[in-house]
């Protein structure tokens, strides 16, 4: 087991700056190369500090101004215009990035596309759902309207 800092949020691991034990290959092979974390050492304490700094400063000011976005998120339903073939099936998939995209270009607010997750690839046109941490204690459901580029 190798202890890391993670310094991006991992789902099912932790957020910025936790301290945790993971198996050496996934430290090794996977969340070290892709920045996501780095090896723990005494001096990597200030690092964690750091940090949680960073994370607060980016995180939204209020709860208030967070439930507030969850509810525009909740009530809206964000319209994503993509390339599709016959049958609706899309060339590619719809990516976080696009979601986060399409919710600005609404108008309802800016969202950070790293907390953003898609439960299932959205690899079609219709209605789907993706889910947005707001805070650490706080999620948003988005609808999303998959429609075809004329």
């Amino acid at each position: 087991m190798s202890k890391i800092i993670l310094t991006h949020e991992v789902t099912g691991l932790g957020t910025p700056g936790d301290v945790v034990e993971v198996k050496n290959g996934f430290a090794r092979n996977y969340l070290i190369p892709k920045g996501f974390a780095v090896t723990w050492s005494r001096g990597g304490e200030k690092q964690v500090e750091q940090i949680k700094a960073a994370r607060s400063a980016r995180e939204l000011a209020t709860i208030e101004e967070a439930q507030h976005l969850k509810q525009s998120l909740e009530n809206a339903v964000v319209k994503l215009t993509v390339k599709a073939g016959q049958g609706g099936r899309l060339f590619g998939s719809v990516k976080t990035s696009d979601i986060a995209d399409a919710v600005q270009e609404a108008g309802i607010g800016s969202l950070d596309k790293r907390k953003i997750e898609i439960p299932n690839a959205i690899k079609a046109t219709g209605n789907h759902e993706a889910t947005v941490r707001l805070r650490d204690d706080l999620s948003a459901t988005i609808s999303l309207q998959v429609v075809a580029a004329k």
